[in-house]
């Protein structure tokens, strides 16, 4: 039984072993030109500007946004089984998924009348 996994603790170390050779070669081979536009920071060619001492306040409309993107994406994963094995399930499984998808629709028109998706 333990010689099954004889195969999988082999390509573990052997993967941990090409990280570890990676790492000290491009430590040790790759060029060292230390200079100061190396270390600064870069934003698209754009010279970087001060920020506060807390690094600034976001908007919310980024955070309704990103939590948007997450329903969707999670109703994403629970509709592609669905979809794949509509046949088999029958009309239980139908009434299931339209209450899943109503459910995710109002949590849509929510962040619509917020005015989450309004960009200035």
């Amino acid at each position: 039984m333990s010689n099954a996994y004889i195969p999988i603790v082999g390509m573990i170390i052997l993967s941990a072993l090409f990280i570890v050779v990676s790492v000290a070669l491009s430590l040790n081979v790759g060029p060292k030109r230390y200079n100061r536009a190396k270390y600064d920071k870069y934003e698209c060619g754009i010279q970087p500007t001060p920020q506060p001492v807390g690094g600034g306040r976001f908007p919310v409309k980024y955070y309704i946004t990103a939590m948007l993107f997450i329903v969707f994406d999670i109703e994403i994963v629970f509709l592609i089984p669905w979809a794949v094995s509509f046949n088999k399930l029958g009309a239980f499984a139908l009434v299931e998924m339209v209450l899943f998808v109503a459910t995710v629709f109002v949590a849509y028109v929510y962040v619509l009348k917020r005015g989450g998706l309004d960009w200035d």
